[in-house]
């Protein structure tokens, strides 16, 4: 969602495609996953459109968030120079903890933001549910939107109607101790085995470090591992989805990701709650010899005891040589159908998803831009992207594209799944089993 980023510095200098075209593939099939869900109404639920008054923003909080704050409160004080006795409040939420508090703000419109930040999973479910505002008119009118990728356009677009404006987008791959691995004469690994193998001598090595952090609570972490084994969170079925994570290759992934949880890399008691925060807080604190991490993660890493000691590769896949897929994610910004502000909203969301805010955003937390031409200023600017942009043309996976993920994401379904592998409560074949049928409920629930 990493980048060796300068704060300060303009993302928007050339406007060369050499390597936007393969980033641009990042979520070709994700980003399809918004079409499916029910479509609401144009018109604001609170029917009011007011000119003044006080905007509420709900932004996620990241693992080192004064950089994005600098940038957010550098927008929105331009915001409120151009109207005259408007307010703007900014909370940041928790990314871990967002399904509830936004299902809350849906059900109470006084507690409700007017503008959020949602993962694009997120959508159509969201759209479901009736919390997101269609701004399909404004968005066509929006004169930048038209250099937005067009898979990043479709993470904002359910049944033809635009949700939101796309934010960033995000890949993740592995980030490893640069001084570690020279001391132990280590390499880079190029497959799966010689991960496992890095881990566990980092460990023996080092016993204060984790070889590879990994988390049962990161789900975009470990489905790389059965993505590489050729298994699948899903396939389509009926116009719905089937859970596959059962199936012999899903499972041969989890007992690869899974069997990394032990004292010779990072001891369940510890990593069995670890989300992908964690992960990436371990590695930048010195605490970690490689995790895995997103494009968005690298200037907490930069930040952290690690600064100048380390390096990113893709992720490697079970075969020598290859990448494993990586999630292909990213954030959207859109207005909710509570707002009594909806042209007030309008434009604060366009300025927040502006090319200027997203090229600022990328200098100071390594965010991806979503539009083609910003990216390819930054990727020609940053050549340590890179491994992300590797990772991307090697091919992306997603969730399935369906507004039942929200309640398969919220219920923790997978991260439960894992933990209770690494815990020792259930061995693979149960656990797996247990998580399809959670899965093959809500699918059939959603219709």
């Amino acid at each position: 969602m990493k980048l060796a980023v300068r704060t300060g510095r303009s993302a928007r200098t050339s406007r060369t495609a050499r390597i936007a075209a393969p980033v641009a593939a990042l979520v070709i099939a994700g980003l399809t996953a918004t079409s499916c869900a029910p479509q609401t109404s144009d018109n604001s639920s609170s029917g009011k459109d007011e000119k003044s008054g006080t905007l509420r923003v709900w932004l996620f909080q990241e693992v080192s968030n004064k950089p994005k704050e600098q940038v957010v409160n550098k927008t929105i004080d331009a915001f409120k120079k151009a109207h005259d006795g408007v307010k703007v409040t900014v909370e940041y939420i928790p990314v871990e903890t967002r399904a509830q508090k936004i299902k809350a703000a849906f059900n109470d419109p006084k507690s409700a933001p007017d503008l959020m930040e949602f993962g694009n999973t997120d959508t159509a479910g969201y759209v479901k549910d009736g919390g997101l505002l269609d701004i399909t008119k404004e968005f066509t009118d929006w004169n930048e939107a038209k250099d937005s990728d067009p898979t990043a356009r479709q993470s904002v677009t359910v049944d033809g109607r635009v949700y939101g404006a796309p934010f960033f987008v995000g890949v993740r791959a592995l980030y490893y101790r640069t001084d570690v691995f020279k001391e132990l004469g280590l390499e880079p690994p190029k497959s799966q085995a010689e991960l496992v193998d890095a881990a566990h001598t980092i460990r023996a090595a080092k016993p204060d470090l984790y070889g590879l952090a990994v988390g049962g609570a990161y789900t975009f972490g470990a489905m790389p591992f059965v993505w590489a084994h050729g298994g699948e969170i899903a396939v389509g079925k009926g116009g719905s989805y089937a859970s596959s994570i059962d199936s012999a290759a899903s499972q041969k992934g989890i007992k690869a990701y899974t069997s990394l949880f032990g004292d010779d890399n990072c001891p369940a008691a510890k990593c069995a709650g670890f989300g992908g925060n964690d992960t990436v807080t371990a590695f930048a604190s010195g605490k970690a010899g490689m995790a895995i991490g997103g494009d968005f993660n690298y200037a907490a890493v930069e930040a952290g005891k690690v600064k100048g000691k380390f390096g990113v590769v893709p992720l490697p896949g079970v075969k020598e040589g290859s990448i494993a897929p990586a999630f292909a994610g990213g954030n959207n910004i859109g207005i909710l159908k509570s707002t009594t502000h909806r042209t007030l909203a309008v434009d604060l969301m366009e300025q927040l998803a502006s090319k200027e805010t997203q090229g600022e955003l990328f200098d100071a937390m390594g965010f991806l831009p979503t539009y083609t031409d910003v990216r390819a200023d930054v990727a020609k600017k940053e050549p340590h992207i890179g491994p992300f942009v590797k990772t991307l043309s090697a091919g992306t996976k997603f969730v399935p594209a369906s507004p039942a993920w929200s309640q398969i994401d919220a219920s923790l379904v997978l991260p439960t799944m894992f933990q209770e592998i690494v815990s020792g409560k259930k061995d693979v074949a149960a656990a797996s089993k247990d998580a399809a049928k959670k899965m093959n409920d809500a699918f059939g629930s959603a219709g």
